[in-house]
């Protein structure tokens, strides 16, 4: 029997390994400009962190998570997705801070059951930062400031943002309803998914 990595993983050595650590420098550097700490999680989480916060109906519930169950029959999952850890990881550990908002970021390997293809393997790398404790829509821009800073920092030239919003909660009830009349027709030619 041939010994190989499973499908869908890869090994990371040699020139990856550099750009890997310089794209994971950068964002380190970047995020603690903006006052972001780090937190690492672990890899693998109870079942429900996901199912509750990404929800019950999801692709990433239903079909790609990977969730076994330990020698005491608790179903666990491996993670894939940063958010819903860090906040099960807030909540637990009571993370609160008198300055809201509680600004955090994660480095960390995913893992999701997928079809591997060109850019999506079953394993893979993210980075990403969460800003708790605030609706300021400032949050946002700070956001996108961020993530300007850190593509610039990588050595990416002309960048162009489209930023969406679906608006508030009203606009979001007017858009949904108009959504629905205007799919209607359409529905037949759309796949299950």
């Amino acid at each position: 029997m041939k010994i190989s990595s499973p499908r869908g993983t890869s090994d990371i050595y040699g020139e990856d390994i550099d750009f890997r650590n310089f794209i994971i420098r950068t964002a380190r550097e970047i995020f603690e400009i903006f006052n972001y700490s780090e937190i690492i999680t672990p890899a693998f989480e109870y079942t429900q962190v996901f199912s509750r916060s990404i929800g019950e109906g999801t692709d990433i519930v239903q079909k790609e998570m990977y969730t076994f169950m330990d020698r005491k029959g608790r179903s666990l999952t491996l993670r894939p997705e940063g958010t819903a850890s860090i906040v099960r990881a807030v909540i637990e550990n009571k993370i609160y801070s008198e300055n809201m908002p509680l600004k955090l970021f994660y480095i960390g390997n995913m893992f999701r059951y997928e079809r591997p293809q060109k850019g999506r393997m079953r394993e893979f790398w993210q980075l990403g930062i969460e800003s708790i404790g605030t609706d300021n829509p400032v949050i946002d821009a700070e956001v996108i400031w961020i993530l300007n800073s850190f593509f610039v920092k990588l050595g990416f030239k002309k960048l162009i943002l489209l930023v969406n919003s679906m608006g508030c909660s009203r606009c979001r009830e007017k858009f949904l309803a108009e959504f629905k009349k205007y799919i209607k027709p359409e529905l037949g030619k759309l796949c299950n998914d």
